[in-house]
């Protein structure tokens, strides 16, 4: 074998060994179950089907139709969505397609600035920028975490944007929609909501409903809180569908994924037999370990409102010499999670941020539940707390990650860190 590509098996089997290993929290992320893997590794990621079920430009794509005419079926009736496309490659290719299909360059977006949770696609310097929006920030309530929705009311009114933005990266709380609605529509602006984290928990009913609640877009990646391939759809209304479609195609995405609409349509699948047991659960976990960091004196954001209503906690460790250091001593001891702008840092300024965000979603699909989340808080009050040596509590953080391999709340549950053997 090539000695190159011996290298790389090498290091994606070490990957897959420090995973099986390791605590996994980071918030965008979550593992997909053994059917979508074998659909993801299938021939479906060698080709092409440029266009729209039964319109391509290709043949040979008969099969492909029946696959993603099945998956926009399943969202479809999972979501309630009167309309909806699968075909975004990412979160931020979503959201560049409807501000293509609902804006004109100099049009003012009205989205929460990225100190205060907003995903960098909803900034001047990513998609929103690309499409040459202008950007005029929702007024945010620190101490709440979340968007304050009367004086969102009076600067809908007030500036008159195209699109009203909800969804963030840090996304403890439902946001206002329904509050900014009759807003809306008195200045003629459509309602975007990027639901990117929160999408499994829409999903399972456990978080919030945009578009009953007024949304005209719902984008969201299909691999965070949504189990699936990494991703994306939209949800609309029927009355913007058309301008969204030809955002997406020809607009945004040439070929888009095939591999990843088979995997979604599975994971799509998945979540209408297992999606509310899944994200109940998700939510409880996420609250349980909010209240047991709480009580070995962290600092978790947000203590009376229950710390959370989605599957991410946050955490002020400034007093621990910050979410970098923070976020590398997590790491030494096998739990993996990010450093994250808190609202009161400088955004010019992200490399040592105040917080660390951590996300369950993962977690609970390996079967972890409230004790096992415990469990987790006094290995990270030994390290940012007690400053114990990182190497030392990583031991029983593998101790416990080694009883939670197999991926539920799937039809056919397997282990989630097997690897192919090459000769």
């Amino acid at each position: 074998m090539d000695s190159e590509i011996g290298h790389i098996i090498n290091a994606a089997k070490l990957h897959t060994k420090l995973y099986g290993d390791s605590l996994p929290m980071i918030a965008s992320e979550n593992i997909t179950s053994p059917i979508v893997r074998r659909l993801v590794a299938s021939d479906l990621g060698h080709r092409y089907a440029e266009g729209r079920v039964g319109h391509r430009y290709y043949q040979g794509c008969k099969y492909i139709d029946q696959i993603e005419e099945t998956a926009i079926k399943l969202a479809k009736r999972l979501f309630e969505a009167e309309h909806v496309n699968v075909q975004p490659t990412s979160g931020v290719n979503a959201n560049l397609a409807a501000f293509f299909a609902l804006t004109d360059p100099g049009d003012l977006l009205m989205p929460l600035d990225v100190p205060h949770g907003g995903h960098i696609s909803h900034a001047r310097y990513s998609a929103a920028g690309i499409r040459e929006l202008k950007i005029e920030c929702l007024p945010f309530n620190n101490e709440e975490m979340n968007i304050d929705a009367d004086l969102m009311v009076k600067k809908i009114l007030d500036i008159k944007p195209k699109i009203v933005m909800f969804g963030a990266s840090l996304f403890l709380f439902p946001h206002p929609v329904k509050e900014a609605r009759q807003a809306a529509d008195d200045v003629g602006a459509k309602i975007v909501y990027d639901a990117a984290h929160v999408l499994g928990l829409i999903a399972g009913k456990q978080f919030q409903d945009p578009l009953r609640e007024g949304a005209d877009v719902v984008t969201g990646s299909t691999h965070k809180t949504f189990p699936g391939p990494q991703g994306a759809l939209i949800l609309c209304k029927s009355d913007v569908a058309d301008e969204i479609d030809d955002a997406v195609f020809p607009g945004t995405v040439s070929n888009h994924h095939l591999h990843h609409i088979a995997g979604l349509a599975a994971t799509l699948s998945e979540m209408i037999a297992f999606g509310e047991d899944y994200a109940r659960q998700t939510v409880a976990n996420a609250k349980a370990l909010g209240q047991a960091l709480y009580e070995t004196g962290l600092d978790v954001l947000c203590e009376k409102n229950g710390f959370t209503e989605s599957h991410q906690i946050a955490i002020d460790v400034s007093k621990y010499k910050g979410g970098a250091k923070v976020a590398s001593n997590l790491e030494r001891a096998n739990i993996i999670a990010n450093k994250n702008l808190l609202p009161w840092d400088d955004v010019n300024n992200p490399d040592n941020p105040s917080g660390v965000r951590l996300g369950v979603q993962e977690l609970t699909r390996l079967d972890m539940k409230e004790l096992e989340m415990e469990e987790i808080a006094s290995f990270i009050k030994r390290v940012v707390v007690d400053e114990e040596k990182p190497e030392k509590v990583k031991k029983d953080a593998i101790l416990l990650k080694r009883r939670h391999q197999i991926v539920h709340y799937c039809f056919n549950r397997g282990s989630a860190y097997g690897f192919p053997e090459y000769r």
